[in-house]
């Protein structure tokens, strides 16, 4: 079965065809059809939790709504010789790429393609082909439907309106309308891959990895590993202007086709159609791509902790909610809360994605300042991945562990903030390396320090938070707005 991607243009509605290997193509395409899984002999993760809710708006009534079917999608796979794979999609315009790529790029990585003797630049090489081939292969399964749409366009006469249409012609645009549903969407991805003993964080878009460990010096540390693909982001502003387009239109606009990313995976209107966008329109390549952002691996040898990948529904609930300034502090605290309590990683996950929902619906319903910010929240998705961390019952995996009901905890406000105690100094030194150094006094008398070093590779940027560390657990040195500590 051919391979192909097409692009149409208003002009000749012509179709350009992108190849990826024949045979696995083929099997791709069959598999597709037929909706077997790549993935359905791989084993899952133990050592993960994954919690979810799906979109809601909040209606004047009281009655609330679910906009659409969840969009997002994720995997938790164990692969061989002590290799693991974490991913959160955020899907829109339905769920057809995420759940597209979270089996694809599973089967690009865990069909033994990594192998423990591959040095950090092959792994960051392996991950970076598996993200432009799963977009290749995501193209080819809707290059049938891209090309009959091409037809029914050349077929159909311009400027008519529908009910000036012929019954026949009336039927082509209906199964137009289809088609355009059937081609239309995208997903944004964070992936997780530990590979001998070292974490790597992959990112296209506007999900979230954070990394909360341990360090000797007995200092627990919140790592936001890489920034959102926005128009916020200077790298990608500058990355967009390096192509020929307005920094500043960017900037104001915010959405680009819909969507605040810069790269997304899919939404082939924006790849193959940008010329139409007048956003876009004057880039001399395509301005919004799949590549990822690869960070320099982390060392996990002696690491205690969790790994957090969330969605941009979840992230943007909290923002939305108190703001973004503490969002990655409040949401560890939370998690390090459950852990403290629960012995099943799949309710701790659950039980903050509740919390966050339950958040964001009492500002709305507080009528406050915020309240006009939380309508409504998109899909939320927390997948939790621990590192040697010891659950409430003393199991260091959930299969050992006993599975407790949900239990929420008390509310938790936003660690107060004093303008008049904080110290900054910044550093930047000719190679592009930056750091931000923040204190600030806490009660307790512990010191947190924020460092906002750029990353090694491909000029993303790590934010690193640490706390004083106290007692045999991770204490995060938080509190929940009354001076009792939640670790």
């Amino acid at each position: 079965m051919r391979n192909r991607c097409a692009r149409l243009t208003p002009m000749n509605a012509s179709v350009v065809v992108h190849r990826v290997p024949s045979k696995m193509a083929s099997q791709r395409r069959q598999m597709m059809q037929s909706h077997q899984s790549w993935t359905d002999d791989l084993p899952l993760c133990q050592m993960c939790g994954v919690g979810t809710a799906p979109n809601c708006t909040y209606g004047p009534d009281g009655k609330d709504t679910q906009s659409h079917p969840n969009e997002d999608g994720h995997f938790r796979f164990r692969g061989e010789e002590g290799c693991f794979l974490y991913g959160v999609f955020n899907g829109f315009d339905g769920s057809r790429v995420s759940s597209f790529v979270s089996q694809c790029l599973t089967a690009e990585l865990l069909l033994g393609q990594l192998k423990s003797t591959h040095t950090d630049s092959d792994v960051r090489r392996i991950l970076s082909q598996a993200f432009d081939v799963v977009e290749k292969s995501y193209f080819e399964t809707i290059g049938d439907a891209l090309a009959e749409k091409a037809t029914i366009i050349s077929q159909l006469p311009e400027g008519v309106l529908f009910h000036q249409l012929s019954p026949q012609s009336q039927k082509l645009s209906e199964r137009l309308k289809d088609l355009e549903q059937e081609v239309s969407g995208g997903a944004t991805a964070v992936v997780a891959l530990i590979h001998n003993n070292k974490l790597y964080i992959a990112n296209v878009g506007t999900n979230r990895a954070l990394l909360c460990k341990s360090t000797s010096d007995g200092q627990n540390q919140v790592i936001q590993i890489g920034r959102p693909h926005t128009t916020e982001n200077e790298d990608e502003l500058q990355r967009l202007a390096g192509l020929g387009l307005d920094v500043s239109g960017l900037r104001q606009a915010a959405l680009i086709a819909g969507q605040s990313s810069t790269r997304r995976i899919g939404d082939y209107r924006v790849k193959y159609n940008y010329t139409d966008i007048d956003l876009l329109s004057a880039a001399k390549n395509k301005p919004i791509i799949a590549e990822p952002e690869i960070q320099a691996s982390q060392s996990l040898e002696g690491v205690t902790g969790f790994l957090l990948l969330m969605s941009e529904g979840l992230i943007k609930a909290l923002e939305s909610a108190h703001g973004p300034e503490q969002a990655n502090q409040e949401m560890v605290a939370m998690v390090a809360a459950e852990l403290a309590q629960q012995g099943s990683l799949e309710a701790v996950a659950q039980s903050v994605v509740e919390r966050v929902k339950r958040l964001h619906h009492d500002v709305y319903a507080s009528g406050r300042q915020r309240a006009s910010h939380c309508s409504r929240h998109e899909d939320m998705t927390l997948l939790i991945r621990t590192l040697n961390y010891t659950l409430a019952d003393g199991a260091l995996t959930p299969t050992q562990a006993r599975v407790p009901p949900p239990r929420s905890i008390p509310p938790i406000t936003r660690p107060p903030r004093a303008p008049a105690l904080l110290q900054e100094t910044e550093a930047a030194s000719s190679d592009s390396v930056a750091a931000r150094r923040c204190s600030q006094t806490r009660p307790g008398g512990s010191l947190p320090m924020l460092t906002s070093p750029s990353s090694t590779g491909c000029g993303g940027q790590t934010t690193e938070t640490s706390w004083g560390h106290r007692g045999p657990q991770l204490g995060w040195g938080l509190s929940d707005g009354g001076g009792h500590d939640l670790g």
